[in-house]
């Protein structure tokens, strides 16, 4: 006799079957078309040349084209809304960084693929990048403390660049001020090359930003590092010490990570993130990195999830304490 609990497992699988089948057949059928991987910025940076390195790996497991596409503009904004109308298929990827996947959910809270829990799969934290405190060689200043001290010294006297308005870099600045209880004043520049050509040529006092960026200036003794932002020192700069070890919760990592559309069925997901996990493991790739100053992660799409929680939490307290507002 069939009771009711088996009649209902049986109508429940069932309807469920099809579903399933479907899941299974999508998965079997993926990618059957080139992968896309979108970038906010432009060529050059750290984020794309990880992109091109990492890209042709996953080119040769999947068969099929991955190719990275670079749509700059608004930090980011222009490519993650971008993403956010494409086909829950996994065939496009955006690749962000903490300002479009962290910063920018609380800068343009409520526009179009700003939801990032409702727009988008997280897929996973692909690397993580320290800054570099620097500074004009003229600043009297030899170590962080010493600039909190001329700073507080000379209150809105001194100027910090930023390679934008609302960017990792200026949100470090803005972090400092609050922590330290200083106030430098905030000067944007239209990307990171200005802002250190305005740091040497000593329109700004001081600023954060990558060290591929920094580091031919630090060696040609153009600007001076007073500290790095991460957890752990740099192995490119061992004798500069971290920002916490004079401000004990002062820690910035900008780190890259990759989303696909929400509805993405769950295997492709996990495929793309293995797949992602196995490029990062490929010594030439490793090696690229951390010429970089890059930490390389390929964390799982949970782990990614919690993450980013995280850092939109973090970031979006520093934007409504230092009231930054953007047009």
């Amino acid at each position: 006799m069939v009771t009711s609990t088996t009649r209902r497992s049986f109508l429940f699988g069932a309807a469920t079957a099809p579903l399933l089948a479907s899941r299974t057949m999508a998965q079997a059928g993926f990618p059957s078309r080139p992968i896309r991987i979108v970038i906010g910025f432009p060529p050059g940076g750290g984020i794309d040349i990880l992109a091109r390195l990492i890209a042709p790996k996953m080119s040769e497991r999947l068969g099929r084209p991955v190719v990275v596409e670079n749509r700059p503009g608004a930090n980011g904004l222009i490519a993650t809304q971008g993403v956010a109308q494409s086909e829950p298929d996994g065939h496009t990827i955006l690749f962000g960084t903490t300002g479009n996947l962290a910063v920018n959910p609380v800068l343009y809270a409520g526009r179009p693929g700003m939801n990032m829990e409702r727009e988008f799969a997280p897929l996973s934290h692909v690397a993580s990048l320290a800054f570099v405190l620097v500074v004009n060689p003229s600043v009297p200043a030899k170590s962080l403390k010493e600039l909190i001290e001329v700073v507080k010294a000379r209150p809105e006297q001194n100027f910090f660049g930023s390679s934008g308005n609302g960017g990792l870099p200026h949100l470090s600045g803005e972090l400092l001020n609050l922590q330290a209880g200083i106030r430098a004043v905030h000067v944007p520049y239209r990307g990171s090359s200005p802002a250190m050509t305005g740091l040497i040529s000593g329109q700004v006092q001081f600023l954060f930003d990558a060290l591929a960026i920094a580091q031919p200036h630090i060696e040609a003794g153009h600007i001076r590092a007073l500290a790095t932002t991460g957890p752990k020192r740099i192995a490119a700069l061992p004798d500069v010490p971290l920002a916490k070890e004079t401000l004990p919760n002062f820690e910035v990592v900008n780190w890259y990570g990759m989303v696909v559309r929400a509805g993405t069925p769950a295997a492709i997901v996990s495929r793309l993130q293995q797949e992602v996990a196995h490029a990062l493991r490929q010594p030439d790739v490793a090696q690229r990195a951390a010429s970089l100053g890059l930490d390389l992660v390929g964390s799982t799409a949970e782990r990614f999830a919690g993450f980013q929680r995280e850092e939109i939490a973090k970031w979006g307290e520093v934007i409504r304490t230092a009231k930054i507002k953007v047009e």
